[in-house]
């Protein structure tokens, strides 16, 4: 099984990670299921999956619950990544930055994840009443302390959170880099798949050259890019895709091409639409860990699979030369 490592730390993980947060948070609450997600994180490790990503506001709270179940069995044999920096209010999310908050939010997720250190801490929004400064120096404490192993910074939500005029991650990478002044960065999470390919103009190479890992977060597209949604099924209020806007009956139709080129891709290999969509996130550096979500036991079991796909030169032609993803963010 191939491995790779996660930044600056040198910690070792499986070329395929697991996002935990379909398990408790943001898709549909009718279809979550302890047991099974339990089930279905069991079968990612056996398959060589070792990184688990999570976060505190996730549930909030559950999905480090749950995965606090796995880690008193298999506490060995993962990585774990949680965050904090969020707060979960009615119908909106609050970051808080506070070192004191910084810090007690810590020790609750060692509490339920039933574990004495975690392998990366990251935040996951900084929060603009605070100097990332500040917020970044408490953490670096939590690694003096022995309660955290490395540092990351989550980036997802970038892409709404920029300012007018200025490029996805402008505001991200002039944080960063205040941020490496205090204590080096390990890993940097954000979005990065087939149909949201723009961390490959200056957030990847900016980690690159700093031996900083990558986490790509949505490799599979929020499940589009797995070929299994069909065009105006319509999703449940409580469904993040349900106020997506690639995720209308109109734009899902007008992006099946992209599906479509994955298909035939993925034929000619053996394999499925999701896998090939993995293997070129893998591709796309030694540093980069795709953690496509999942909470069924079948969809682990294949993730983990892409590992073993090697795509071509004409498998990569072909998908550079399908049609961008259509879709308004503005």
């Amino acid at each position: 099984m191939e491995r790779r490592t996660v930044g600056s730390a040198a910690l070792e993980v499986g070329a395929v990670g697991l996002g935990c947060m379909p398990m408790s948070w943001a898709y549909t609450a009718s279809r979550q299921d302890g047991e099974s997600s339990l089930r279905a994180v069991h079968t990612a490790v056996d398959h060589g999956t070792t990184l688990l990503d999570t976060a505190d506001m996730y549930g909030p709270f559950t999905n480090e619950l749950l995965l606090g179940r796995v880690l008193r069995e298999r506490r060995r044999e993962v990585f774990v990544s949680t965050k904090c920096g969020l707060l979960v209010g009615e119908q909106h999310l609050v970051a808080n930055g506070r070192p004191s908050y910084v810090k007690r939010a810590c020790d609750a997720s060692l509490r339920r994840l039933q574990t004495d250190v975690i392998d990366l801490y990251q935040l996951h929004r900084a929060d603009p009443e605070v100097p990332v400064e500040e917020t970044w120096g408490a953490m670096a404490e939590l690694v003096a302390a022995g309660k955290v192993r490395a540092l990351g910074w989550c980036a997802v939500g970038a892409r709404a959170a920029r300012r007018a005029g200025a490029g996805i991650y402008d505001e991200t990478l002039r944080q960063l880099r205040r941020a490496q002044q205090v204590f080096p960065v390990s890993c940097v999470q954000a979005e990065l798949s087939v149909w949201s390919p723009e961390a490959l103009a200056e957030l990847l190479p900016w980690c690159t050259q700093r031996g900083v890992g990558f986490m790509a977060a949505m490799p599979l597209g929020n499940g589009f890019l797995t070929g299994t949604l069909t065009p105006g099924q319509g999703f449940e209020p409580d469904d993040v895709r349900a106020r997506h806007p690639r995720f209308t009956a109109e734009m899902m139709a007008a992006n099946q091409p992209i599906v479509a080129g994955l298909r035939r891709v993925a034929e000619v290999h053996g394999a499925t639409p999701a896998q090939v969509a993995l293997a070129w996130v893998l591709a796309q550096g030694r540093q980069v860990v795709p953690i496509p979500g999942a909470k069924q036991q079948r969809w682990t079991a294949e993730n983990a699979g892409a590992a073993e796909l090697r795509l071509t030169e004409e498998d990569f032609a072909e998908i550079a030369a399908l049609p961008p993803a259509r879709g308004s963010w503005d």
